[in-house]
Parts: structure tokens; C-alpha cells; sequence
């Protein structure tokens, strides 16, 4: 792995953190206040985005994306980390599984949103499912040519945006070694499909303004020819292409957590007490170095597993251990960041309250850091035969 970055990339980089700073930043305050992104600031965030070539960046270049390698994007998602995420939401990154679509599916549903004409959102936890996948009761059952959607999905994020959502839904049953388990299908649902109900969902603690929505289908209809990729391997499709979205959290920790620690720095070099410095005391300036310690790794954790996956080799321990140390270490860095500044750092006036509730959904989105750590002790056992 060359740990340098190319030209290219530090120009993706520079721009990515200018985009955030003069687009996003200005406009957090109005967002962690009113809880919502006023529908003009999420179109102008999204026409920007697209103005400046960077929206469904994860794309390869053959479906109109800008084609850049896992580490290429990596390193976007870790500036977008710097920025509210209910603003940064509009910054175009269309689920990778849209690219299981084919035929007419890739003109109504993965070209437009690689152009961002359509948003999409995926559906998968239930309020019984979350982690366990194969445990979901949402069903589709075949009549003739269609199949019959019945249930009930929540915290689906941006729901309230999407023009369709990738729903998953139990289709049957078969035996496996470890007894019968549900088979799970993807759909493409549009909305506004009769029986499917897009509802507010609930008032969240963590990235106030990032919406999540309950989804509700009561024989919902959706024809044979929506069925995303081959119906009974939903559950293939899956492990096949969201590994990325555990990337992305691991990435978007790294950015918070370098934003977080910035602040921290400056204020621990100008806050004077004593007639000196509190970052010139052990008690501040070891804090700051087992800090900065602690985001080198998880970058560098999060770097090679994205490194991993451009070179085609297996990447799902090592990025389990981006998405865990990476999302631990985020809450250990805004807790410190917090004593750093003192009672202020719980104030309104300055942005680390935010980040701390933030920083708590980190480990339990996108596969709890218990789901990480049986990921990673799975795979280390497995190969001595246990």
C-alpha cells in the first residue's frame, strides 16, 4: 500500500473539505435547531454537488459516475464526516446495489439516480430485525405476476426524500446447516405504489435533521420485473454490495473526529489559566496525543481496508475493524474533547455537544460493535477450524 496520496487525490480532498466548510458548515446551526433541511438548502447542496462533478461519485464512469477506487472515496466520505450529516445526506452517494439492476430497471431506477433525477433509500431493519437480517417479517408472497408486500420497516434514513426505496422482504424459507432460515428478496418500490406508507419516524438523539422514516406496506403490489437481482438471494445481495456502508461510518468517524480534535487543539493552546497555556499541562497534552493517536489509526484502519478492496483481495474483517475502532473511537475523542474544553463544551454556543450525541449512533448503525467484533473473531477462528 503507497501511503501517500496522489495529486489527484489531494485535489479530491481539498475540494471536498472546501465544499463542506463554505456549503455545509454555515448551515448546521439552522439544522441542529429547527431538526429539519429546509427543502431549498437540500436542492441547492444537491445542484451544487452535481455542478461540481462529484455526485454519485462511487459510481463506476460507464453509468455516468465519476469512477474513483475504494480508497479514492474513502477519502471523500472522511471530509463529508466533517459536516452535519443531514446536510452532506444531498452530497449524491446512491446506494452501490443499484448496480445489481439491469435492464429496464438501469433506466428508471440506476441511471436517473446516478443523475440525480431520483433518490433512493434501502430498506431493511424492522423493529424486531435488525442485526439478524434472515429474522425479518416484512413478506412478499407471488401472485401471478406480481408479488404481495406486507409489513413493516423503521429507521429507514432519508425516506421522506426517496423517490423509491430497496426493499428487502422474506420470501420463503430453506433449510441450512444452523437449522431453516428465511429467504430474502430485493425490490424496488416506488413511491407512491398503493399500500406502501412512508411515515415520520422517530425523534432521534443522534444528527438531528437526518431523517428516519417507518415504512409501512399493507398488500402492496409490486410486479416480478422489480425484483432487484434473483428473488430468494436478497441476503447474497446484500453481503455482495453494502460492505460499503460500514466503510462509509469508519470514514465519517475519522472526519468528526479530526474536526472535533482541531478544536480541541486550538482551544487547549489559547485557553490560559494559571498565566499559561492548559495544553502546556500533562493532564491536557497527553489527552491530545493519545487523541490523535487513536484517529491516525482508525484512518489508517479505514484506508487499508478500502486498499484491500481495489486490490480484489478479502476486506470484511478488516473492515469490521475500520467500523468498530473507528466509531469507539469517535465517542472516546468527543468525550475528551468535551473535559478539554470544560463546562463550555457542553454549551449550545459551541458544536462539541452535538458531536458527542452524534458519535453515539455510530456504534450501533450499520451493524452494532458487537456484530463487528463477532465479524472479526469469526474470521480469525474459522481459519484454524473452530
Amino acid at each position: 500500500m503507497d501511503f501517500g496520496l496522489s495529486e489527484e487525490q489531494e485535489m479530491i480532498v481539498k475540494t471536498v473539505r472546501g465544499f463542506v466548510e463554505t456549503e455545509i458548515y454555515p448551515h448546521e446551526t439552522l439544522v441542529e435547531r429547527s431538526g429539519i433541511v429546509p427543502p431549498e438548502l437540500a436542492e441547492s447542496i444537491r445542484r451544487k454537488c452535481i455542478d461540481l462533478g462529484f455526485y454519485a461519485c462511487n459510481f463506476p464512469e460507464d453509468v455516468g459516475g465519476a469512477g474513483l477506487d475504494h480508497v479514492t472515496f474513502t477519502l471523500v466520505e472522511r471530509e463529508l464526516g466533517r459536516g452535519s450529516m443531514a446536510l452532506t445526506a444531498f452530497f449524491g452517494r446512491p446506494s452501490g446495489i443499484l448496480m445489481a439492476c439491469r435492464d429496464e430497471q438501469r433506466e428508471h431506477y440506476l441511471l436517473p439516480a446516478v443523475r440525480g433525477e431520483r433518490i433512493d433509500a434501502l430498506a431493511i431493519t424492522e423493529p424486531d430485525a435488525g442485526s439478524d437480517m434472515r429474522g425479518m417479517k416484512c413478506n412478499a408472497r407471488l401472485d401471478g405476476g406480481d408479488f404481495v408486500l406486507n409489513g413493516t420497516k423503521h429507521f429507514i434514513s432519508h425516506a421522506d426524500v426517496a423517490d423509491f426505496v430497496i426493499v428487502f422482504a422474506a420470501t420463503g424459507e430453506e433449510e441450512t446447516p444452523k437449522g431453516r432460515k428465511k429467504k430474502i428478496t430485493a425490490f424496488l418500490v416506488d413511491r407512491g405504489t398503493p399500500g406502501f406508507e412512508i411515515l415520520k419516524g422517530y425523534d432521534s438523539l443522534s444528527h438531528r435533521g437526518y431523517q428516519n422514516c417507518i415504512l409501512t406496506f399493507h398488500d402492496c403490489r409490486v410486479p416480478r420485473t422489480q425484483v432487484l437481482g434473483e428473488v430468494d438471494h436478497g441476503f447474497e445481495l446484500a453481503n455482495q454490495w453494502l460492505y460499503g456502508t460500514r466503510l462509509t461510518v469508519a470514514a465519517t468517524c475519522v472526519g468528526r473526529a479530526r474536526r472535533v480534535f482541531d478544536l480541541a487543539l486550538s482551544y487547549a493552546a489559547e485557553r490560559k489559566q494559571f498565566g499559561k497555556p492548559i495544553g502546556a499541562n500533562q493532564g491536557v497534552s497527553f489527552k491530545l496525543a493519545d487523541m490523535v493517536t487513536e484517529i491516525d489509526a482508525a484512518d489508517w484502519l479505514s484506508l487499508s481496508a478500502a486498499w484491500r478492496l481495489d486490490a480484489g483481495l478479502s476486506a470484511d474483517r478488516e473492515i469490521a475493524s475500520a467500523k468498530l475502532y473507528a466509531s469507539e473511537m469517535l465517542a472516546r475523542v468527543t468525550d475528551e474533547a468535551i473535559q478539554i474544553y470544560g463546562g463550555m463544551g457542553l454549551m449550545d454556543d459551541l458544536p462539541l455537544a452535538r458531536f458527542w450525541r452524534d458519535a453515539r449512533v455510530e456504534r450501533i448503525w450499520d451493524g452494532t460493535s458487537e456484530i463487528q467484533r463477532h465479524i472479526i473473531s469469526r474470521d480469525l477462528l474459522r481459519a484454524l477450524g473452530a
